[in-house]
Formats: structure tokens, C-alpha cells, sequence
């Protein structure tokens, strides 16, 4: 179990997580969605300036997500 303060889902995504890591003053999250129980898939990683998750980062991973399962031949 991960403390929701490193890992938590976003709220009007399609199923997209983010997991917070900070390193000395700088905070980084790493955007993530679930192939079953026990695989994680990363989508990518970027540095966060502000409160809000960008909504540029979402689509982003949205879109990874996407490709993701229509090459594995499952719907979105």
C-alpha cells in the first residue's frame, strides 16, 4: 500500500494516477494508469510548479493510455 500522499488517482481522467516524489525543494510526479491488479504502466514524468496538474500532462497521458490498450487490442 502506497500513503495517498505519494499516489493517488485524478479526478475526470480516464483512469489516470499520479504518484508525488520530492527531492530537496523540487517536487516531480510521474503520470501512471493500472493493466491489472499488479502492473503499473508509467506513462511519463515531469517537474510540477503548481498545485493544479496541468491539464497538457493529463491529455498527454491519456493519450499513451489509449495507444496502450488499443495495441493490446482491449477498448478505452
Amino acid at each position: 500500500m502506497v500513503p495517498a500522499i505519494y499516489f493517488k488517482k485524478l479526478i475526470g481522467t480516464e483512469d489516470i494516477w499520479e504518484y508525488r516524489i520530492q527531492h530537496a525543494s523540487n517536487i516531480y510526479r510521474i503520470l501512471c494508469f493500472f493493466d491489472s491488479r499488479s502492473v503499473v504502466i508509467l506513462t511519463h514524468g515531469f517537474e510540477k510548479k503548481s498545485m493544479k496538474t496541468p491539464r497538457q500532462e493529463i491529455e498527454r497521458a491519456e493519450s499513451y493510455r489509449r495507444d496502450y490498450l488499443n495495441r493490446k487490442g482491449e477498448k478505452t
